[in-house]
């Protein structure tokens, strides 16, 4: 029997496994390295989150780890429940990117508690036979 998913002894994170948020932010600066000038799989994996309230997240890219413009390089699509949202990233488009940042915008409405809630995380990996 073969392994269906090499990728989960060599996960690569944007933003950490099981990373906990109520606020908006954004994660440290993750530096490609080989990945720099390749077409990269990026995949949004929503663990927890509560009802009534949504996550936004975008993908900076910079040259140097310090100065990400004033562009997302993309924005995911808003998520309201838990699941994987995969998106294709062609680097080699931009070979001057060396780091990549996620941000993250949060918001809740209804009752209870108002302070939103996600564990999230933004795995990468390299995108074969792009």
């Amino acid at each position: 029997m073969s392994s269906s998913s090499p990728t989960q002894a060599t996960a690569r994170y944007v933003v950490p496994a099981e990373t906990e948020v109520e606020t908006p932010g954004r994660s440290s600066a993750y530096e490609l390295g080989e990945l720099a000038g390749q077409a990269v799989l990026l995949v949004l994996r929503v663990q927890e989150v509560i009802e009534q309230e949504s996550l936004h997240v975008s993908i900076w890219g910079s040259a140097d780890g310090q100065n990400w413009g004033d562009k997302a390089l993309f924005w995911y699509r808003e998520v309201f429940y838990r699941g994987a949202t995969p998106a294709a990233l062609d680097l080699r488009q931009r070979p001057e990117i060396k780091f990549l940042q996620a941000r993250w915008e949060v918001n809740r409405w209804g009752r209870g508690c108002p302070c939103p809630y996600f564990k999230f995380c933004v795995e990468i990996q390299e995108l074969s036979n792009a």
